[in-house]
């Protein structure tokens, strides 16, 4: 079967993958475009995954001002190269986490993040509510970790589905963005004011 240019090219804006690698996984899968790019990007999340834990030393920090200047957001992007940093694709990751995080209000990077003790404090807190709602003993540490799962997604930014497409979540964006750059990349910390807030 011959694979055109059209195909290679709109597998490569799909996935993000180089022009040989749209080819081979073409070639491989008949022509079948969304196998192939199914394919690319299981290769491409394992090549993220065997990213992680690289060192990295660069980045930026990102400023981003919402609604006329009365949501500020200041988030550090750390990558492994200068080079990296200053790509416009690394800048757009940089910037659409800022606009996330402006509009989807979490208190923390991940879990890690979390103080221990506030975490002991809400898993009591569910697990006495669950008692007093009259819930079987033998369930109970079921419930509570669903109630701390939702709480975890509220709160932690890699756990939200992502604002400008909510079928992903920060952390499988970030995953793909590693994979397509092609180092690895790593979100540092993040700051958020919001106009008359309690401090």
């Amino acid at each position: 079967m011959e694979i055109t240019t059209q195909q290679i090219k709109e597998l490569r804006e799909a996935t993000g993958a180089g022009v040989l690698d749209c080819r081979k996984a073409l070639v491989s899968h008949e022509g079948n475009f969304d196998k192939a790019a199914a394919f690319l990007r299981e290769k491409g999340l394992a090549a993220a995954a065997k990213k992680e834990g690289r060192e990295t030393k660069e980045g930026l920090v990102e400023l981003y001002s919402h609604g006329g200047g009365r949501v500020g957001v200041m988030v550090e992007v750390n990558c492994e190269t200068d080079f990296v940093a200053r790509t416009e694709q690394f800048k757009t990751f940089a910037h659409d986490l800022a606009l996330h995080i402006a509009a989807s209000a979490p208190r923390f990077v991940d879990v890690a993040n979390i103080p221990a003790e506030l975490i002991e404090s809400m898993q009591a807190a569910d697990r006495k509510q669950a008692l007093a709602e009259g819930k079987p003993e033998r369930v109970v540490d079921r419930i509570v970790q669903g109630r701390m799962d939702k709480f975890y997604q509220e709160v932690c930014l890699l756990r939200q589905p992502f604002v400008k497409n909510e079928d992903l979540t920060v952390a499988e964006l970030l995953k793909q963005t590693i994979a397509t750059i092609g180092e690895n990349i790593v979100v540092r910390r993040f700051a958020r004011w919001e106009l008359g807030e309690a401090v």
